[in-house]
C-alpha cells in the first residue's frame, strides 16, 4: 500500500502542479472547449503508473507480477492520485476567479471524467506492458 500512496501522491501533485501552470499561462475553464496544451496532462498519470507500478513489481515481488497483481496496483495508485487531483481542481476553480462558477463547475466535471477513462485506459496498457507472469489456459 505505501507504494501507491507513494505514487498516487506524485500524480496529485503533479496534477496540481499543472492546474496552476496552466492558470498562469491563461487557461480558462469556463470554455467548453479542450485546448490543445490540455492533451499533454495525459503524460501524468501514464509516467506515475509506469514507474509505480514497476517499482512494485521489482521491489516486493521480485520482478515476477501476473496482470492482475499489476492492474490492482495500478487502481491503487489512480484512487489516491484521482482524490488529490479532484482536490486540487476544486481548489483551482475556487481560487482561479471564475466568472461563472456553474460552468466551470460542469466543465470541469467533464474533464474529470475524461480524466478517469484516460486512467483506466492507462492503467489496462501499463499492465499489460509491465506483466511478467504469463498465465496459460489449456
Amino acid at each position: 500500500m505505501k507504494n501507491s500512496v507513494i505514487f498516487g501522491l506524485v500524480i496529485g501533485v503533479l496534477s496540481l502542479i499543472w492546474l496552476f501552470v496552466m492558470r498562469q499561462t491563461g487557461y480558462n475553464l469556463t470554455d467548453s472547449q479542450a485546448n490543445p496544451i490540455e492533451y499533454v496532462s495525459v503524460l501524468i498519470p501514464l509516467i506515475g503508473l509506469y514507474f509505480g507500478v514497476k517499482n512494485f513489481r521489482d521491489g516486493e515481488l521480485k520482478g515476477n507480477m501476473g496482470f492482475l497483481e499489476a492492474l490492482i496496483q495500478s487502481f491503487k495508485i489512480l484512487i489516491v492520485g484521482g482524490i488529490l487531483a479532484v482536490f486540487a481542481g476544486i481548489i483551482f476553480i475556487n481560487w482561479g476567479g471564475a466568472q461563472s462558477t456553474d460552468t466551470t463547475f460542469q466543465s470541469f466535471s467533464g474533464r474529470i471524467f475524461g480524466a478517469l477513462l484516460v486512467g483506466v485506459i492507462e492503467a489496462f496498457a501499463v499492465s499489460l506492458l509491465l506483466t511478467t507472469k504469463s498465465n496459460r489456459v489449456d
